[in-house]
């Protein structure tokens, strides 16, 4: 899902060089008006084995309310850009550019939250800009 189908068609030729295009099923537009359709359909629910999360900061507490019910007891959920360029570590009044303080407070509630969410185990990756690992669990 993404709301700009050409960063799939960036990654489309790897995709089809690693001979996994047949597994994808890419879905131009808003990513929570799609998983809402997904979890209407009990049959959907435990049945993914990995989701990543790469979207607007503000909602990423509401992409895991929905993720965490589609994927299965094993599976994996990645969320990007958790470490929000080094800001979730900084003083609030540190220096920052205005649209990483911007998104500075989602992240870090999201962090908090992902923390004691007792349906996960978490591992956080410091590559990068951050990628937080979540293997449901519950």
């Amino acid at each position: 899902m993404d709301v700009n189908r050409e960063y799939y068609e960036i990654g489309l030729p790897i995709i089809e060089k690693a001979g996994v295009a047949h597994k994808i099923d890419f879905r131009e537009g808003p990513a929570l008006s799609f998983l809402d359709e997904l979890l209407k359909d009990e049959n959907n629910m435990g049945t993914y084995d990995f989701v990543f999360v790469d979207a607007d900061k503000n909602n990423y507490l509401n992409y895991h309310k929905r993720v965490i019910e589609l994927v299965r007891v094993g599976g994996l959920i990645g969320y990007d850009n958790t470490l929000w360029f080094g800001s979730v570590a900084l003083p609030s009044d540190a220096p920052m550019m205005d649209f990483v303080k911007k998104s500075r407070g989602y992240v870090m509630d999201f962090n908090k939250h992902l923390a004691s969410d007792p349906r996960i185990e978490i591992c956080q990756i410091p590559v990068g800009d951050g990628i937080t690992l979540c293997r449901r669990i519950l």
